[in-house]
């Protein structure tokens, strides 16, 4: 936040950070409005993932308060550090252009060339800007190991109860009370997943876009079940947001509506095969896929979690 603007020889203007709007793209669309709606899936997706602490409650000291905590803390914190962050970079923007140029010093990632460009103005060299970037990639790691402890979560979750194909190996766990073949389940696929990157621009950022989508279409259902069929019989915990519940409720239920349709138009003009966002249709086949195991098969035979706690 505070490195790269300071090392880099030049800056741009509060007026350009604030109120510039670049509409020049090789993509085919110049409306600015349109341009900003595609630009709120990464932001979207970057504030996904604080249901961790929801998916870690059954080893939480009194996760009924420190679990909403948790989730509310990471928001917060991602909210504010990631505001300063991109304030940070973008000071140190001053040539779009040459940022997304594929022959620069990053091979076009804006990001890293910002950094890398700060130091190599001021220096002579880039040395500086990798190990910054050295840096960032430590933090991708340790969210990743967040995701994989989030989803290996889950997948153990699920298999305990008998909602997966060959649960009875997944749920098994090692002298170590882990449960190492979830863990190895949830990298492998992603793993797979990133491996698109390498052969598809579009289909990664497909991924991307299901995976933003996906989460908080998840998010959306119980919220949706609580201001509808439980309005009145829900019994609210210690951690609620008493008579306002409702109102917040209704509101991420229509903005989760509103970006999942905005996410799934469009990202490039003319559409062809090769920037056809494939989105709409990958999450709608997923939905389909799992309202037709559940009609046929999973209702006569999924009873719900399995509790291990008695009151």
């Amino acid at each position: 936040m505070i490195l790269v603007p300071c090392v880099a020889t030049k800056r741009a203007t509060a007026e350009f950070v604030f109120t510039g709007f670049n509409a020049d793209n090789g993509d085919g669309i110049h409306s600015r409005l349109y341009i900003f709606v595609i630009g709120l899936l990464l932001s979207q997706y970057t504030l996904t993932g604080y249901d961790a602490s929801a998916h870690m409650t059954e080893e939480t000291k009194n996760a009924d308060e420190n679990g909403p905590k948790g989730i509310i803390s990471a928001i917060g914190i991602s909210i504010i550090v990631g505001w300063g962050y991109l304030l940070g970079i973008t000071f140190a923007v001053t040539d779009i252009a040459s940022l997304l140029d594929s022959d620069n010093d990053a091979g076009g990632y804006a990001i890293a060339q910002v950094i890398y460009q700060a130091f190599k103005s001021r220096y002579g060299n880039g040395v500086g800007g990798i190990i910054s970037l050295g840096v960032v990639a430590v933090a991708i790691f340790f969210c990743g190991m967040s995701s994989v402890t989030s989803n290996s979560r889950m997948a153990y979750a699920f298999s305990r109860d008998g909602a997966m194909p060959l649960s009875s190996l997944w749920h098994q766990v090692n002298k170590q009370e882990v449960p190492i073949y979830a863990v190895w389940l949830s990298t492998f696929i992603s793993f797979c997943m990133a491996l698109t990157s390498l052969q598809s621009l579009v289909a990664f950022q497909a991924m991307v876009s299901i995976a933003t989508i996906g989460l908080y279409i998840a998010y959306a259902l119980p919220i949706f079940l609580r201001v509808t069929l439980a309005r009145d019989s829900f019994k609210p915990g210690p951690f609620n947001l008493g008579r306002y519940g409702i109102l917040v409720g209704w509101v991420a239920v229509l903005w989760v509506a509103t970006i999942s349709v905005l996410f799934s138009l469009p990202v490039a003009y003319p559409i062809t095969k090769d920037n056809l966002n494939y989105t709409p249709i990958a999450v709608g086949g997923l939905l389909i896929l799992t309202i037709g195991v559940w009609i046929s098969s999973a209702r006569f035979w999924f009873k719900g979690p399995i509790t291990n706690i008695d009151r």
